[in-house]
């Protein structure tokens, strides 16, 4: 009988765990499916707008509407894309919507002033760049991202307000992530004329810099010149006739006083009111994880960018081999595919992420 017994309490034993382990499966299941489905629930009450919310900053000159976009919903993600040029849109990150959403990483469009939806002062005095930082931190408090979810990706002219908005306000940052973008100007300006310049046929530099001498930037022949021979190499390196379509129709909008104001009207070098930014004493300081992003074949230096991810205190770098500056297009899933394992597992506490 004690056999039978014990017999008994070991299979009701066995049954149990079974049951138990079939039921903790089944609860991992639902908890996945509920991330997934969490994800694309909307947060917001009243009429629904695609996400989009209209943020109202207060500047030197008044009230003026910035203009946002929220894709998906994750607590403890949330990642704010902040546009090159200057005087881009949030356009050309649209390849972000074929990577982040099934990661569950959810991403927020945004125009800075002056650009794509938000409001346009025509006021060269707004293109100051710690206003921008103000404006950021405004967009920041607005969507209340903070240092528990918030994830600041700045590309090429993004980067440097990245750069500027974590110099002040890390406190607010979960990750930063620097893309395309070098950490000093006069550097910068040295890598296009000792080494871009030299990579172009003499003829053609010759031509392009007689135009630039000339004040020719909105002659037809200047770009003509640019795009086969810069801009196909340095800037997007796929076929000129097949460049994205969201990166055409963003550079298609580009503010023209923005970019001539801050970055000048040369696309060798700066001389807008950029001309002396330098923060690479600063990088120091940095304790917040951070990537950069460099590319080799950018028209950032790629080794000074790896070179920043050794100055902040939890640096990480990835190099995209085939990249141009638009890498997230040309060397597409290696940037995208670095870009979310940092973003997953800094979210998880990893300060250093190996790529």
């Amino acid at each position: 009988m004690k056999i039978i017994r014990l017999s008994i309490l070991i299979l009701l034993a066995c049954t149990a765990i079974f049951i138990i382990s079939c039921n903790g499966n089944k609860s991992n299941t639902e908890i996945l499916e509920t991330a997934n489905n969490n994800y694309f629930n909307n947060a917001d009450t009243g009429v629904q707008t695609g996400g989009v919310k209209i943020i109202p900053i207060q500047t030197p000159k008044g009230k003026f509407n910035i203009w946002t976009k929220t894709i998906g919903n994750n607590p403890k993600i949330k990642v704010l894309l902040l546009n090159g040029g200057p005087g881009a849109t949030h356009e050309y990150f649209e390849c972000f919507e074929s990577f982040f959403p099934k990661e569950g990483i959810e991403f927020i469009y945004y125009d800075q002033l002056g650009c794509g939806n938000s409001d346009n002062p025509n006021d060269t005095s707004m293109w100051d760049l710690p206003r921008y930082v103000e404006e950021v931190e405004q967009v920041r408090t607005a969507l209340n991202l903070n240092k528990d979810n918030f994830y600041l990706l700045g590309h090429s002219w993004g980067g440097i307000l990245a750069m500027e908005y974590a110099l002040k306000y890390q406190q607010n940052l979960k990750g930063l992530v620097i893309s395309n973008m070098m950490s000093s100007i006069p550097d910068y300006v040295k890598y296009a004329e000792n080494v871009l310049s030299k990579q172009m046929d003499p003829k053609v530099l010759d031509s392009i810099k007689a135009l630039e001498e000339k004040g020719a930037f909105e002659d037809p022949k200047y770009m003509e010149l640019l795009m086969p021979n810069f801009y196909a190499v340095h800037i997007c390196r796929i076929p000129l006739d097949k460049w994205p379509e969201p990166m055409n129709r963003s550079f298609g909008k580009m503010n023209r006083s923005l970019y001539v104001t801050m970055q000048g009207p040369s696309e060798f070098g700066a001389s807008g009111k950029l001309i002396n930014w330098d923060r690479k004493a600063e990088l120091k300081t940095l304790t917040v994880p951070t990537l950069v992003i460099g590319a080799k074949y950018d028209t950032m230096d790629p080794d000074h960018m790896k070179w920043m991810s050794t100055q902040v205190q939890n640096g990480s770098f990835l190099l995209c081999p085939n990249g141009g500056h638009m890498c997230m297009y040309d060397d597409q899933k290696v940037y995208l595919n670095g870009l979310i394992k940092f973003i997953k597992e800094s979210a998880e506490g990893k300060k250093k992420v190996d790529l």
